[in-house]
């Protein structure tokens, strides 16, 4: 994608050789700034703060920081110990483990003077194939936005809503569920988004507002207990999320609030997609409430706010009483009843093991 004219990915080698840029999305969207990468360490704190967030992008980080492992101890123990040390950063996201496992798989039986380039090729190739992934499920999902305009009225702007921030800040390019977006706008298709805030992080309003402004999407950021209020006043034609873990059933685990806005979706008849990138659908897993790990993030992401003063400058402050207590669940299970259907990269199919299982035999 592109910032002030010039094209971005999330993550990319560094010239040097031996460390890894990435850009620092806990700044945005009051300031673009990049960071370098030299550790292992720095790696996982990147994930583990959310300098990188998001599945694929978190997986691809996850795979430049066993290169920046190796290349300090290329030894099995320090191939065994970068692996739980990144596994450890964020559990719900299943991207993370599809990533290192791998990895491992192939580095292991690699002698340790081949391990740190074969890993830094093997990173690579995971962004790429990210890249791929995202543009394929763009595609996928373009018809179906094409198909719900050509119900309106001509001319009339196609309205959908979206959580969270499943853009190209949460991959490595082009985004999941903004894929389909970006096509249709960049082929002259009007369309609109809502974007809810998505507290607590607020990475809707904070990352996929600061992408589509850039991009010059049309789009509107809402709060987001305003989402239901659209829907039913007929403002949203369709609801496209991202997903952190679909299990083979076809349950949905992606940022807290995600449920909500599927059940608002299913009492007013307006169509539910998932952009689900194969490697973040988990088929060893069916019962996605039971089975998935749902990451407790820190209370203090609800009690305080960061934003910027008319000012100028920046400030943290506290909205919640002092010694309330609060809790921060990162994610919530949309079960598969509520999806209309999976956008992936090799087609949509219904959030049913019958339709996973279709598109994806090899997998089974």
């Amino acid at each position: 994608m592109n910032i002030h004219g010039q094209p971005w990915r999330t993550i990319w080698p560094e010239t040097d050789g031996e460390s890894v840029g990435i850009i620092d999305q806990t700044r945005l969207p009051h300031e673009f700034a990049v960071l370098t990468l030299r550790s292992l360490a720095d790696a996982a704190h990147a994930i583990q703060s959310m300098q990188v967030r998001g599945a694929p992008l978190i997986g691809a980080t996850a795979g430049y920081g066993l290169w920046l492992a190796l290349r300090a101890d290329p030894s099995d123990t320090g191939l065994a110990h970068a692996h739980a040390l990144l596994l450890e950063t964020r559990p719900t996201a299943i991207n993370l483990r599809w990533a290192l496992d791998r990895c491992r798989a192939h580095l292991a039986p690699l002698p340790s003077a081949q391990r740190a380039a074969a890993a830094r090729a093997l990173a690579a190739e995971i962004c790429d194939e990210d890249v791929a992934i995202n543009r394929a499920i763009g595609e996928a999902g373009l018809p179906l936005l094409r198909a719900l305009a050509a119900q309106k009225k001509s001319g009339a702007r196609l309205n959908l809503l979206t959580h969270c921030n499943a853009g190209w800040l949460a991959t490595v390019d082009r985004g999941t569920a903004t894929a389909p977006i970006y096509l249709a706008h960049d082929s002259g298709l009007p369309v609109h988004v809502w974007v809810d805030e998505t507290r607590p992080r607020n990475q809707g309003a904070s990352l996929t507002a600061w992408e589509l402004l850039n991009h010059g999407v049309p789009h509107t950021v809402i709060v987001d207990n305003a989402g239901g209020h659209y829907l039913q006043h007929g403002e949203v034609d369709v609801v496209i999320v991202g997903t952190d873990r679909v299990t083979a059933h076809g349950d949905v685990c992606n940022k807290i609030g995600t449920y909500l806005k599927a059940l608002a979706a299913h009492d007013n008849g307006i169509p539910f997609y998932v952009a689900a990138p194969s490697p973040s659908i988990d088929f060893s897993i069916r019962d996605g409430l039971r089975e998935i790990p749902i990451e407790e993030r820190s209370p203090r992401e609800v009690t305080h706010l960061t934003g910027r003063l008319d000012t100028g400058g920046l400030a943290t402050i506290r909205v919640t009483p002092d010694g309330s207590p609060a809790r921060n669940p990162g994610f919530d299970v949309t079960p598969a009843r509520l999806v209309t259907g999976l956008i992936t990269e090799r087609g949509v199919c219904p959030a049913t093991a019958a339709g996973l299982a279709q598109l994806f035999p090899d997998r089974q």
